[in-house]
């Protein structure tokens, strides 16, 4: 049994494409935003941001317990989905990208501030969470991929492929420094 981090940018689709991508390879998902919120696996309240800043260790923690007690659902596989995940002890780490001309609408949508969206199409253009990825996980274990302008149904069928071994690992695929 493995983890694997499906992580990238707020908006990109991870949750959407999570549990396409779990029901195809009857794969267990953690949502692991809503596991720091339930659990209390954070040190604190970040109020200017409005959010929960996580205790990576206590995540661990977490995770190897739930692992060592059984439970997850699954004998296989599991997809740890967030914008975090990539910062655990995973053995592949797939990374969503989407335009930050895109991404911004999406996030809106959500209610997100405008503070929020300007930070998060900022930290998308400038690979942030790609480049933590690989920094923490080396360039072998990383796959990257576009999910803009493409169905949810497209973008999980790269995810199934680079869960399954099917792509190798691809890192500088995407470009989005123009829309800085």
């Amino acid at each position: 049994m493995s983890r694997i981090a499906l992580t990238g940018t707020p908006g990109t689709g991870k949750t959407t494409v999570s549990e396409i991508v779990a029901e195809q390879l009857s794969m267990d998902v953690i949502h692991l935003n809503d596991a720091i919120r339930e659990a209390d696996l954070f040190t604190e309240r970040d109020v200017e941001r409005d959010s929960l800043v996580a205790d990576i260790d206590a995540v661990e923690s977490w995770l190897a317990e739930r692992e060592a007690t059984g439970g997850d659902d699954s004998e296989g596989d599991t997809l740890v989905e967030s914008h975090l995940s990539h910062l655990l002890d995973v053995e592949r780490v797939i990374v969503l990208r989407c335009h930050p001309d895109d991404l911004k609408p999406r996030l809106r949508e959500r209610g997100e501030s405008e503070a929020s969206i300007a930070e998060n199409a900022e930290s998308e253009a400038l690979d942030v969470i790609l480049a933590e990825a690989v920094e923490r996980h080396g360039t072998d274990s990383v796959w990257e991929i576009d999910t803009t302008d493409r169905s949810p149904e497209a973008v999980a069928s790269d995810v199934a492929a680079a869960i399954e071994g099917d792509i190798e690992p691809r890192v500088g695929v995407v470009d989005f420094v123009e829309y800085l």
